[in-house]
């Protein structure tokens, strides 16, 4: 249908076109009078928080976009000459109100119906300070109200300062050992020959997607007190008390590659990667990996992952994967006083604390040994440790055992299960009950030092723990107790209340 306006017919409707554009443009351009603004001094403005904290970001790099509200909560429509920061253009924020930019830090005429509200985003690029340590930035945001009155929201960040390894191949020997983070923009590569020695206390941030790979040998050393850190590079939070560290799936992982050897990771904490290490097909009868000390946690896919290696983990804590805690898969395998234990939190399925086989589909991969000795395996799920054997070739090598363990396993009669105790339904305290304080599910906080009821606790082999680990992951000697607790922990918590 075609709609055909005279002279006349505009006339008339003109007037009721003005009306209504004073409904639709509104903002800058109301038609309001100026009778509906307030000019009172006691007329003011509320803010979602007086400060916005971008915690530590790293230096040099644009951060994620944070916000917060401005309320009127009055009845009458407030104008602000102005909304500015106090370091004007020099300001490393960048503020945009309700759709306008900020140009130098600085911005006029903005106004908030009665009863309404408008939201302020902010972003901001640390300044590079040659610092080891964080620097904290401030700055203040502005609203000059037309009463004259000033109200302000503090601004601050912590800059860290990185070193910076884009897709960097180390074809010789080694040594990083910065007090300031790597940041890891692509994968850092060990080639073949070459070593990696990490020191202690160094800290690794990944980008997304970023892994460590290494055709060579790599040797982490560090410390109870400075352990090595390897994570995702966002540091600032997902959403309010819920960092980007705690989410899983934030870089790659660590692969050890078939031509690598004599690996030595000792006090590492590995976390909320796609997986946690990757260890690949190898001549069993040479040590591929000695895993000490360490944390692998909150990973995507397999925490760690051993496909016919050699294989030694001591007093490890290997927790909460999309995939399995561990996975092994063939090879020769000793755990001693390992916590490993399923509670991940995230949707998308999650996988047991133990899965071991002697193939891979129609790959025969022969397991020599899988042991585990003072070892907690358990997880939500009613089953957590399962072990198959290769129906096509049963002359194949298929050697486990699990000596004095607390496992989450229906119970069975079998002869290599040696002295376990049994975490299901039928023990008073069983799977997350094991474990001091609760776990936080809502800010994703899990600590896995035992229960003073727990069955874990006092019940290891004392023989196993003198010869193998006669300290707990922290160094705690376990060696002062009569009987020292299954797991990498010696401490004992109370629960929370």
């Amino acid at each position: 249908m075609k709609f055909v306006f005279t002279l006349p017919d505009i006339k008339r409707i003109l007037p009721l076109l003005m009306v209504a554009g004073c409904f639709f443009v509104g903002g800058l351009t109301s038609c309001t009078d100026d009778d509906d603004y307030t000019l009172s001094p006691e007329a003011r403005l509320e803010f979602s928080t007086d400060t916005v904290a971008f915690d530590t970001v790293i230096s040099g790099r644009p951060t994620n976009t944070y916000t917060f509200m401005v309320y009127n909560r009055n009845d009458k429509a407030i104008r602000l000459t102005s909304v500015a920061l106090e370091r004007g253009s020099e300001s490393p924020f960048r503020v945009n109100v309700d759709g306008t930019y900020l140009s130098g830090g600085s911005g006029t005429d903005f106004e908030i119906a009665a009863r309404d509200s408008m939201r302020v985003f902010l972003e901001m690029t640390a300044v590079e300070h040659d610092s080891d340590t964080p620097v904290e930035t401030i700055d203040k945001l502005f609203f000059h109200l037309e009463s004259g009155l000033r109200q302000e929201v503090t601004l601050t960040a912590y800059g860290q300062d990185v070193v910076s390894l884009d897709a960097m191949v180390l074809s010789r020997d080694t040594l990083l050992n910065a007090r300031r983070p790597y940041h890891v923009l692509d994968s850092l590569v060990v080639a073949e020959g070459a070593t990696l020695t990490i020191g202690e206390g160094v800290r690794f941030y990944f980008e997304a997607g970023a892994s460590l790979v290494v055709h060579g040998k790599l040797l982490v050393q560090g410390s109870a007190a400075h352990p090595v850190m390897f994570r995702g590079d966002r540091l600032g939070n997902m959403f309010s008390d819920q960092p980007y560290d705690r989410i899983p799936g934030q870089w790659g992982g660590i692969t050890l590659t078939s031509t690598s050897y004599g690996n030595v990771i000792n006090h590492a904490d590995i976390h909320s990667g796609n997986y946690g290490i990757r260890v690949d097909s190898a001549d069993v009868a040479r040590e591929k990996l000695q895993l000490l000390n360490s944390i692998v946690h909150n990973v995507k896919g397999d925490a760690i992952s051993a496909r016919s290696a050699y294989v030694t983990a001591i007093n490890c804590q290997l927790t909460n994967a999309g995939g399995n805690c561990v996975t092994l898969r063939g090879g020769d395998n000793v755990f001693v006083h390992c916590t490993i234990a399923n509670f991940y939190a995230f949707a998308g399925g999650r996988g047991v604390a133990l899965d071991f086989a002697n193939y891979d589909g129609d790959i025969r991969l022969p397991l020599y040994n899988a042991a585990f000795l003072n070892c907690i395996v358990t997880g939500y799920s009613s089953d957590e440790v399962m072990g198959a054997q290769s129906e096509r070739y049963t002359e194949d090598a298929f050697n486990y055992l699990l000596s004095n363990c607390l496992l989450n396993t229906p119970q069975v009669d079998d002869q290599r299960i040696v002295n376990c105790l049994w975490d299901n339904d039928d023990s008073e305290v069983c799977r997350d009950k094991n474990f001091a304080p609760d776990f936080d599910l809502d800010k994703l906080i899990f600590t896995f030092l035992l229960a003073p009821t727990s069955q874990a606790v006092g019940t290891a082999d004392a023989e196993i723990t003198a010869q193998y680990a006669p300290t707990d992951l922290h160094g705690i000697s376990r060696l002062a107790e009569s009987a020292p607790n299954m797991g990498c922990y010696q401490t004992v918590l109370q629960p929370e209340e």
